[in-house]
């Protein structure tokens, strides 16, 4: 029997202004001094492993400015428009927040290149640096029951990995904005159900033998409420039409699926990359709407690193990056009935786990554009990075686009920081519009 302990882990941040970054796991967006502890144990004895991981999160979650309340109800009221259909408060609660998490936690039979077993780890798919259409680290991590490869399974046309997972999704307990907001004497928020929500989703990645340093991938997902799974297309509802019942205005979506196609292809001898990944929400169309339109309810990452010598006598290196993501909407009919990435008027805690979404950290209807300029030597690694990060362009189009006589302030905001996360400042940027 092997038995190791792993290293402990001490995490800090500190936003100063409003919440800000991601892919930090079981951390929520606060403003104020936030920590996370986690350690534990692992233990392997024949085909059997066990990792022991769990995490505890303190944050001061100090209060900040937030959506204006001084805006017109009809703003108010096409605000819960959509956040009524997605799981993403502007706060968790009031003051200080701690909370204890299975963490980085599984239970697994291994053999050969499979892995079968139950866990609460964070995954990651796709070839995106800081963000993945479909799964990232951005949400605390859930149960699930995952199949897996744990190195490349070797064939005839070339190499495979993938992974098949069934979790369940929960709730975070808050709502979008803090205090009752009303129009025409009604309560905006509506509350969301009570249900826990099943996820299912897959991803293979293939490396064609014929193309060194190319890898091409597929990966899917779909969650429904745990009280209308009734028979394997349920559980497995991959290559079945999205399930929908009848509403007044317009179908309502049963399920909430997201599928991306990506590619990576790596030159080893330029020590250079490109990747690319590019998603639909709901499969909407037909494979012909699709080819003629691709940009309905599509989202996209393009990235580029390029690793330069530097001092080759003390195997110094520069590393330059750059990443785009764009989720936001092309189309304002699709926007206007409710079709917008994470966002479902079916599953009405959208694509979130505890109050965070699982996939791209922007959030819905965002924009990122980022270069990281890095010095590196063996592990060491300084540097600067450099972001646009357009917050939520969706709703403001949603909310404003009719409003000539609105006054309305849209921030774009454009962040300065150390790559070793030593330090960080924000810089606002913003304009007016009548």
């Amino acid at each position: 029997m092997q038995i190791q302990l792993l290293p402990f882990s001490f995490q800090t941040q500190i936003n100063s202004d409003h919440p800000y970054d991601w892919n930090d796991g079981s951390m929520i967006p606060a403003v104020g001094l936030q920590t996370q502890l986690s350690g534990g144990i692992f233990l392997k004895y024949g085909i059997l492993s066990v990792q022991f991981r769990p995490e505890v999160v303190v944050a001061e979650n100090n209060e900040f400015e937030n959506f204006n309340n001084k805006q017109y109800d009809v703003i108010f009221a096409r605000y819960y428009d959509i956040y009524n259909n997605i799981d993403l408060p502007v706060q968790f609660g009031t003051g200080t927040y701690s909370k204890a998490y299975w963490g980085q936690s599984s239970v697994r039979l291994n053999y050969k290149s499979v892995s079968f077993g139950l866990s609460t780890e964070n995954l990651w798919w796709g070839p995106g640096i800081r963000n993945s259409l479909l799964m990232s680290n951005t949400a605390p991590g859930f149960k699930h029951l995952t199949l897996n490869t744990i190195k490349p399974v070797k064939t005839a046309i070339g190499s495979f990995e993938g992974q098949l997972i069934a979790g369940r999704l929960e709730n975070s307990g808050y709502a979008p904005l803090q205090g009752n907001y009303y129009y025409f004497g009604t309560n905006l928020y509506v509350p969301k159900p009570d249900n826990w929500r099943y996820l299912a989703g897959f991803i293979v990645t293939w490396q064609p033998k014929w193309v060194p340093g190319l890898f091409l991938g597929y990966d899917q997902s779909s969650q429904a409420y745990g009280n209308t799974l009734s028979g394997i297309k349920d559980y497995l509802p991959f290559f079945s039409p999205v399930k929908t019942v009848s509403a007044p205005d317009q179908p309502i979506d049963k399920q909430n699926r997201l599928s991306a196609a990506f590619m990576r292809w790596v030159w080893k001898e330029e020590h250079a990359e490109v990747y690319f990944e590019f998603g639909h929400y709901n499969n909407p169309l037909s494979f012909l709407q699709t080819l003629l339109q691709p940009e309905r309810s599509r989202a996209y990452i393009f990235g580029l690193r390029k690793l330069m010598p530097f001092n080759a006598a003390r195997n110094e290196h520069i590393l330059i990056s750059l990443e785009a993501t764009q989720l936001q909407e092309t189309n304002i009919s699709d926007l206007i009935a409710g079709k917008e990435w994470y966002v479902s008027n079916g599953i009405r805690q959208g694509y979130t786990n505890r109050g965070e979404v699982l996939g791209a950290g922007i959030g819905p209807g965002a924009n990122l554009q980022s270069l990281d300029v890095s010095w590196v030597r063996g592990l060491k690694r300084l540097g600067i990075q450099l972001e646009r990060y357009v917050h939520n362009d969706d709703f403001v189009y949603y909310a404003f686009s009719d409003s000539i006589s609105v006054l309305w302030e849209h921030c774009r905001s454009l962040s300065f920081r150390k790559v070793d996360g030593t330090g960080r400042m924000n810089v606002l940027h913003c304009f007016s519009s009548i």
